[in-house]
């Protein structure tokens, strides 16, 4: 099985680039960093919510601490591919990640309550996310395509390109494809830049000097704005 991260704490700000701002900012990312050990990457999750949604309702209230629970693939897994049950707490400005890795479907069934859990620390934390709202199950699939790079002087560095962001609220199950509805406008690319501490002066510069600020954007969030949009149009058919 290959060694993986299983906790990650960061800053993490998002950026939405239109095509023009992405090929300007592009020589600077290729001055200051190279690719990451994965450089390229077809991210699947499979979000967890309670029936009314309370998880995502209450991260869009900018809370100072909101939690999620996804299951995460790297392409379309088989039932023993290697896949990622996640917790991703925020908390004063902070995003902590802590993951366990599982074969496919022995984590499906584990989230679903049919199998017992195995022992760690993190495993005890699912554990207790998972009593705390037991009626947590899948209610969205989020797949894209990623790009990954690291700083070549500051190796904590990370800054990932998004694109081709697509949702769907059926067939919720890793194994069955990345199929979906976009998120994002044609051509756009959701950028993340995340560091433990500030950024250094040459990308503060850089964001500036072509017009790119931050954003408040979650793409959990806005697929159910997209699902809660699609039941007001039914609704009213």
């Amino acid at each position: 099985m290959e060694a993986y991260q299983a906790v990650f704490q960061r800053k993490e700000v998002k950026y939405l680039l239109s095509p023009a701002q992405l090929q300007a900012f592009l020589p600077v990312i290729l001055q200051h960093m190279e690719p990451d050990a994965f450089p390229h990457s077809t991210i699947g999750n499979l979000y967890y919510d309670t029936p009314d949604y309370r998880l995502i309702r209450r991260s869009l209230e900018k809370p100072e601490y909101k939690e999620k629970l996804r299951l995460r693939s790297y392409g379309v897994p088989g039932d023993s591919s290697q896949v990622f049950p996640e917790i991703k707490k925020k908390a004063g400005g902070i995003v902590c990640k802590r993951r366990v890795s599982m074969a496919c479907n022995q984590a499906m069934d584990y989230l679903a309550g049919f199998l017992p859990s195995p022992e760690g620390q993190i495993f005890r934390e699912l554990d207790w996310m998972l009593s705390s709202y037991p009626s947590l199950a899948p209610k969205v699939f989020l797949g894209y395509e990623r790009d990954s790079w690291k700083g070549r002087e500051e190796p904590e560095l990370r800054l990932t390109l998004d694109r081709d962001i697509r949702y769907r609220a059926y067939d919720l199950d890793l194994r069955w494809g990345f199929r979906g509805t976009p998120i994002l406008s044609p051509g756009q690319t959701l950028m993340e830049i995340k560091n433990p501490g500030a950024a250094p002066l040459w990308l503060s510069h850089a964001l500036s000097e072509n017009g790119i600020f931050p954003v408040s954007f979650s793409k959990y969030g806005e697929c159910y704005k997209e699902i809660c949009n699609e039941r007001k149009l039914k609704k009213y058919a």
